[in-house]
């Protein structure tokens, strides 16, 4: 979590709050509203996360609500891959503006845009009940386990793993698509630059797995990881993080609870758990391969 932000950082001034009008349109917004979003992040104790606010405004769209003071009212941001499913992340409403109706405006808006059969987001308990006034229904939890990483003397001595190379994104691609059952083109081709690792594991009749690792401020965090089986996510994981630099961050789904016990017994704790909720039809694809997302904001 990050520190609370020094009045000095921010550009409201507090004496003076004025709500956003109803009338006041929620707009797509772009990079040069990077610095708002990232001080509108603050403003609610996240991280300003500018590496992945980028890959966010690269493969999503981003929506926001301006404040008459100046920066940003809200924000929010829906990812679509194909009709199949959007993932919603990122909904933020500042302090200032709490219980005034702008998370419903801006989840409204994406909604209305997404035009997939599925909507796929992570709630926390402050936002479940927005939620499921929208039509979200909860389908499992999701925790967020943080720390330096501690090798156990268990892990296998090799690598199952291999660094990916160029060659291999036409096969990544299609295991992520039979995964997830939707093609995620624009978002997968731009790990191998978004990532500071990527590695696939190789099977008889070609890549069976693969998984990245990316650094968001300072720490590490573990993810994608599409695999057929867990104990080969696990080594997989083993080989992401033993290569990683500072403290880890891995998004488990409590359906693997051999994850959660790697990542507890590799010195990582529980920082926090979210709900998995979803509106419209079922999640496509074979989920029972997808064992960790690239960000909980994607997917």
């Amino acid at each position: 979590m990050s520190p609370p932000v020094p009045e000095t950082d921010s550009p409201i001034d507090p004496n003076e709050v004025r709500p956003p009008s109803p009338d006041m349109p929620v707009r797509r917004l772009g990079l040069d509203d990077l610095p708002d979003c990232m001080l509108l992040a603050q403003d609610r104790d996240w991280s300003r996360e500018e590496h992945k606010w980028r890959l966010l405004f690269d493969v999503g769209e981003v929506y926001g609500i301006d404040d008459p003071a100046g920066g940003l009212a809200g924000t929010v941001v829906s990812t679509r891959y194909g009709t199949g499913v959007a993932g919603i992340g990122m909904m933020l409403v500042a302090r200032r503006h709490e219980r005034q109706g702008l998370g419903r405006r801006l989840m409204t808006h994406a909604l209305e845009r997404s035009g997939t059969a599925s909507v796929w987001l992570t709630a926390t308990e402050y936002g479940r009940p927005l939620y499921e006034r929208l039509g979200f229904r909860a389908i499992g939890h999701s925790s967020a386990y943080t720390g330096p990483f501690r090798a156990r003397p268990s892990d296998p001595a090799r690598p199952v793993s291999r660094p990916m190379t160029a060659a291999d994104l036409p096969a990544v691609l299609a295991l992520d698509a039979e995964a997830c059952g939707v093609p995620r083109t624009e978002l997968v081709t731009r790990l191998p630059a978004f990532c500071t690792s990527m590695r696939v594991v190789d099977g008889p009749s070609g890549i069976t797995a693969y998984g990245g690792a990316w650094r968001n401020e300072s720490v590490t965090v573990l993810g994608p990881l599409i695999a057929g089986e867990g104990e080969t996510a696990a080594a997989l994981l083993s080989d992401l993080a033993a290569e990683a630099e500072g403290p880890l961050r891995v998004d488990v789904e409590h359906r693997w609870p051999a994850l959660i016990d790697w990542a507890v017994d590799h010195g990582l704790t529980r920082a926090f758990t979210t709900t998995v909720m979803i509106q419209g039809a079922d999640l496509p694809g074979d989920r029972d391969r997808l064992f960790l997302p690239v960000t909980v904001a994607l997917g």
